[in-house]
């Protein structure tokens, strides 16, 4: 599956992650913006935000694409019904976003489609 498409099922529709994918997909965003501030990194392991689970942290023990890949790949195989590809109408690529109305490629606009 190509990065575009990947990026856009974490990103709208996250929601079909299972809790360990959602706390390994913020252990790692947080652990990445921490990484230069010893102060936010004990704040957000005091919060929480940084897991220590190692079921979490086993997630991403490949690397943070490899868990990507692998999170909509499960999403794909279990709930493909729930995921809604927009794509453009005149050149097929998938839209910014489920909701957008003009593709970012061809520029082409179906606002005014039913």
């Amino acid at each position: 599956m190509d990065r575009e498409t990947i990026n856009y099922i974490i990103r709208y529709f996250r929601k079909l992650m299972t809790d360990d994918e959602a706390l390994a997909l913020n252990h790692h965003m947080y652990t990445f913006k921490s990484s230069e501030n010893v102060y936010m990194r004990n704040l957000m392991i005091k919060r929480g935000w940084i897991s220590s689970d190692p079921e979490v942290t086993k997630l991403l023990e490949n690397g943070y694409e490899v868990f990507e890949q692998n999170v909509v790949t499960r999403i794909m195989t279990e709930t493909p019904e729930k995921v809604f590809f927009n794509n453009c109408p005149k050149c097929h690529r998938l839209a910014r976003t489920p909701y957008a109305k003009q593709c970012r490629y061809c520029g082409y606009s179906w606002h005014h489609s039913p």
